[in-house]
């Protein structure tokens, strides 16, 4: 057999750079046509604000332009898609508060230079004619500006538009994290400023509570409440859809072991799962409870996370956080068993059906008061 001529690395490399190039290409022209759209909506809207008879008016200018554009472009610009444009610029007309932010995460990202693909110079110039006219950033994608567009709460929209770009999320994950009322949840822990801080910034993780929910989310189990299930069996289903497990967790979890074994005067004890927090450069140890929190459960926490802490931590690593996670709790239970500075064991509740968002925020405001 013929030795290949050339090594496996440069191809590995020339491949890499090829599909990068590709992929800055798609970002591009998704981030033309967002900006197009754009403006799009902007000169319709100036056009209507010209009309003596605006509703009217724009009605009858939106079904003339999507019959002239369709016969000269194709699809795409239906009378629905023009008024979605138009709403768009309505929305994004006047600069929020998570521009800059936006613009520090685009900032961040290493463009490969695209000098091997002329098409795609020409896209980033005809990007950057036309976003010289709009006083914000745009990175995420047409479909997820459809869905921030629909999210009343000016605030709320700024953070899942800021997660989004931060995380990369799809836009299946945004709806499921909409859906789940993850600002809510997070919100509802948080006083004015702290509010005002998811909407500016997204989600800093600065401290063990940082990371914590309550609920957690675990729909995508599809372990329907009166369905009979065991710890064991809930563990295997989280490990078999780790990667949801992980995006309900949050940011900068990494998983590292499953029915993690410590022997303690040759006694062996497991904890259930085991992840690695690189925000907060720590352990964060997670035991499941099907049924209600004991104050044996929060007991046993506490010896993992003192195992952790003595035995498996590196000195330049943070305290190990704890988190059982069960199917109801007393917070009064685990507000006595616990220290009143307690900053490391935590108890949260996981649900595996999802309501309808507004009545799952209505609970959580009952909870919460």
């Amino acid at each position: 057999m013929n030795k290949p001529l050339i090594k496996n690395s440069l191809y590995s490399q020339i491949a890499t750079l090829l599909q990068a190039a590709r992929q800055n290409v798609v970002r591009a022209v998704n981030q033309t046509m967002v900006y197009t759209y754009f403006e799009i909506g902007r000169m319709i809207v100036e056009d209507e604000q010209q009309g003596k008879e605006r509703a009217e008016y724009g009605k009858q200018v939106l079904k003339e332009l999507s019959i002239r554009l369709t016969a000269q472009f194709g699809k795409g610009f239906s009378k629905r898609n023009l008024e979605q444009m138009r709403q768009f610029f309505l929305t994004y007309s006047i600069a929020q508060k998570s521009s800059a932010q936006l613009q520090l995460i685009e900032n961040e990202e290493i463009p490969i230079r695209p000098t091997i693909f002329a098409e795609l110079q020409i896209i980033e110039n005809n990007a950057n004619e036309i976003s010289e006219t709009v006083s914000r950033k745009f990175i995420l994608s047409w479909s997820h500006y459809l869905k921030l567009i629909r999210i009343e709460n000016p605030d709320e929209r700024s953070f899942y538009e800021i997660e989004c770009a931060a995380n990369n999320w799809s836009l299946k994950e945004l709806q499921r994290q909409f859906d789940t009322a993850l600002y809510e949840r997070l919100a509802l822990s948080r006083d004015k400023a702290g509010i005002m801080q998811l909407a500016e910034k997204g989600q800093i993780i600065e401290k063990p509570l940082d990371i914590l929910k309550d609920p957690y989310i675990l729909e995508f189990l599809d372990l329907p409440d009166k369905h009979q299930y065991s710890e064991s069996e809930l563990e295997t289903e989280i490990i078999d859809k780790l990667e949801h497990f992980l995006l309900e967790l949050g940011k900068g979890f990494t998983f590292v072991a499953r029915q993690f074994r410590m022997t303690i005067d040759e006694k062996h004890y497991k904890a259930d799962l085991v992840f690695f927090n690189r925000l907060l450069k720590c352990f964060v140890v997670i035991d499941l409870k099907i049924g209600e929190l004991t104050h044996q459960d929060i007991g046993q926490m506490q010896m993992y996370v003192n195992y952790h802490d003595r035995v498996v931590k590196l000195p330049d690593e943070n305290k190990t956080i704890g988190i059982v996670l069960c199917k109801d709790k007393s917070q009064t239970l685990v507000e006595f068993t616990l220290p009143e500075n307690n900053d490391q064991i935590f108890a949260s509740r996981y649900r595996t059906v999802l309501p309808d968002k507004q009545t799952f925020i209505q609970l959580l405001n009952q909870e919460e008061a």
